[in-house]
């Protein structure tokens, strides 16, 4: 399966928005912090995202992002799609030349199990994610963690 840190981040991220949203808009900054991801790679994946319709922006002080629509309305696969991934078991990509240039035996197998595991995908929304008890304890854990590494990092002074 072609599923790359692409689109398992952009999921990742997208349910740590979901998560913490009704705080109003998240930045990037704090999606990264506990979630352990670039900075830059999620600028680049929510640039991808909002120009999806799935996030949008707040600018200013108080700024970052929101989901664009309810959680429940925002499908897994459609997150994934929204960043250029696809979700391909195939050899070739989905182009029907797996074996010099033509299908090859399991061909029909392996595209049966991609839309599967698309179908799947679509089926699967952020909210459906958002309270699953397991994430409900992860986030905690990750609220915890970052909130005690703020309250260990010295104060500059003003």
């Amino acid at each position: 399966m072609r599923l790359t840190t692409k689109g398992r981040y952009a999921v990742t991220a997208m349910l740590d928005l979901a998560l913490h949203h009704e705080k109003g808009p998240i930045t990037l900054a704090a999606i990264a912090e506990r979630q352990g991801i670039s900075l830059s790679y999620l600028e680049q994946l929510f640039s991808r995202m909002r120009k999806k319709g799935l996030v949008f922006s707040v600018r200013g002080p108080g700024g970052g992002y929101s989901p664009a629509r309810p959680s429940s309305e925002i499908s897994v696969a459609e997150i994934i799609t929204a960043v250029d991934e696809s979700v391909d078991t195939t050899r070739c990509n989905g182009a029907h030349n797996c074996q010099n240039n033509e299908l090859c035996l399991t061909h029909n197998l392996w595209e049966d199990l991609s839309n599967r595991i698309y179908d799947h995908l679509k089926n699967v929304s952020l909210q459906s994610l958002m309270v699953n008890q397991n994430v409900q304890q992860v986030a905690q854990r990750q609220d915890r963690r970052c909130s005690e590494v703020a309250v260990e990092l010295p104060m500059m002074p003003g």
